[in-house]
């Protein structure tokens, strides 16, 4: 290994991540999100690829394809080996509206079968909890409370919050339970909704890792067709940004998706940066650009093109 990608410790848990994550939302095909198939054994073989690379992180969800996700990135795993050094983290999902305790346990239990990992799970969040009831999901022998039993028991290491809208996010954080953060979409080149939220969490000693960082695909799109940020229509003002940080970018002798993504990675604040791959040949120039030497005269531009606050996902007055 060249050593290009920083390792980086996880708040307090003692787990050490590479700056870059495979973020492995692809591997399973996910075509209403991403707008292209995958086939099973690209994504084994990428996976292979992931663990021989420098990449030492990669993040998956119970939910992700129905499953397919963990069970692709298993047989890679049973067939290539697990190096010592790669962490495998993974998300507990809703089945439909059922988010209650017991649905929970089935998730780990699935995503353990799936995986195939020795001893207790590395790190699972609580995935996307602002899509269901506050209060169900923190009732006594509800959602949290059994992630935190699993916890308590041994199965999982430690317990994660992966969520969207920030207001939720805080509601969750709040309840001090949570080892790590995993925020998306909110701490971008043209979108800072979720720097309160960061700050708070690193307070608490707190583990921050981000995702998203293209806005799903609108930030590595050189053709200028993308009209979507974090998976709904981009303001305006926010797709003018977006026109003219690539002009820039051009005219600093780089690229959009290099500068999004050595944005987030260049931050200290983030564990590592979570980057859906779903082409071998991705692997390689995301680890350079993870760790590219961009001029100052770039950050300072790029700074004084981002959109005002009224057009970030989750702006409140």
């Amino acid at each position: 290994m060249s050593g290009r990608l920083p390792d980086r410790e996880l708040g307090s848990t003692g787990l050490v991540l590479s700056s870059v994550t495979l973020g492995g939302g692809p591997l399973g095909s996910m075509l209403e999100n991403f707008g292209y198939e995958v086939a099973e054994e690209q994504a084994i073989e990428l996976v292979g690829d992931v663990l021989r690379s420098e990449i030492r992180t990669i993040d998956t969800a119970n939910g992700y394809s129905a499953g397919r996700s963990e069970r692709r990135i298993g047989t890679a795993i049973a067939r290539f080996g697990l190096p010592d050094d790669v962490v495998v983290v993974t998300k507990v999902d809703a089945d439909g509206r059922d988010y209650s305790g017991d649905r929970v346990r089935a998730s780990l239990r699935e995503s353990r079968e799936r995986l195939g990992l020795p001893g207790p799970l590395p790190l699972v969040h609580l995935h996307d909890p602002e899509f269901h009831d506050f209060a169900d999901l923190t009732a006594l022998g509800g959602a949290v409370d059994a992630l935190v039993e699993a916890r308590e028991s041994g199965a999982v290491s430690h317990i994660g919050l992966a969520g969207g809208r920030v207001q939720d996010m805080r509601r969750y954080l709040d309840l001090g339970v949570f080892d790590v953060l995993l925020v998306h979409n909110r701490w971008t080149l043209v979108d800072r909704s979720g720097g309160d939220l960061i700050d708070d969490a690193l307070e608490r000693g707190v583990g921050v890792v981000n995702a998203a960082v293209f806005g799903g695909g609108i930030l590595a799109d050189d053709s200028g067709r993308a009209t979507g940020y974090g998976y709904r229509p981009a303001p305006p003002a926010t797709l003018k940004a977006i026109t003219a940080m690539r002009d820039a970018c051009t005219r600093w002798s780089t690229d959009l998706r290099t500068a999004a993504l050595r944005f987030s990675t260049r931050d200290p604040r983030f564990a590592s940066t979570i980057v859906g791959i779903s082409k071998p040949e991705r692997v390689e120039p995301t680890i350079a650009a993870a760790s590219a030497d961009l001029p100052d005269g770039l950050w300072e531009e790029l700074e004084s093109l981002l959109p005002p606050r009224a057009h970030w996902l989750d702006y409140r007055d």
